[in-house]
């Protein structure tokens, strides 16, 4: 008959301190480590980094857990873990310095369709990968957009280019041509249908 060990379930092999100030350790540590090597990351432009996010939770998991495989560990950990991420979110909500601190500041990449090439290398960001983004916004070159910033949790903002007031009655006036293509085609149809009448 199976005999569930209840007493290996929920006791404790590793220090009830220890329990509490791995998962702060490693929590603040992944923070300051995502910091330092930029947004990228966070935005998972190739598999690379998707292999690098994935990878991490495997990677920080035995130092949250330690020797620790019990169930009263995991749920001290977990509750550790959330409690925190609480407490650094209202400090950043009460206090934006700090927020900007630790989370970084949005970098412009594209201003008016030209790419800024410093502001790419210092997000290690290529052409190509940016290229990628605003096609997902539905753009298809970079003169079609006005603006692009990298925000710091990896997103994109991407405005597109207003079109000028020149370019405007340009299109005006060849809709206008095109309608006035087709009502001439429609006035030769019917000056075609009546000269085949009178012929009939």
């Amino acid at each position: 008959m199976f005999h569930l060990p209840l007493h290996q379930m929920f006791s404790l092999p590793v220090p009830l301190l220890e329990k509490i100030v791995r998962p702060i350790v490693v929590y603040l540590a992944l923070i300051l480590l995502l910091r330092v090597f930029g947004k990228r990351e966070l935005a998972q432009l190739n598999p690379f980094d998707l292999v690098v996010l994935l990878s991490l939770s495997n990677t920080v998991q035995n130092a949250i857990i330690g020797d620790d495989n019990s169930l009263s560990g995991g749920i001290i950990g977990a509750i550790t873990l959330l409690s925190v991420n609480w407490l650094v979110v209202r400090i950043l909500y009460s206090a934006p310095r700090v927020n900007q601190l630790l989370t970084g500041m949005e970098r412009t990449l594209i201003i008016d369709g030209m790419v800024d090439h410093v502001a790419l290398k210092k997000e290690l960001l290529t052409e190509e990968e940016l290229l990628a983004v605003i096609h997902r916004q539905g753009f298809d070159t970079f003169n079609e957009v006005e603006r692009c910033e990298i925000e710091p949790n990896g997103g994109f903002y991407i405005e597109g280019r207003k079109p000028s007031s020149e370019d405007s009655r340009q299109g005006e006036l060849l809709a206008r041509l095109d309608a006035l293509g087709e009502e001439m085609k429609a006035i030769r149809a019917r000056l075609d249908q009546m000269s085949e009448h009178k012929t009939a």
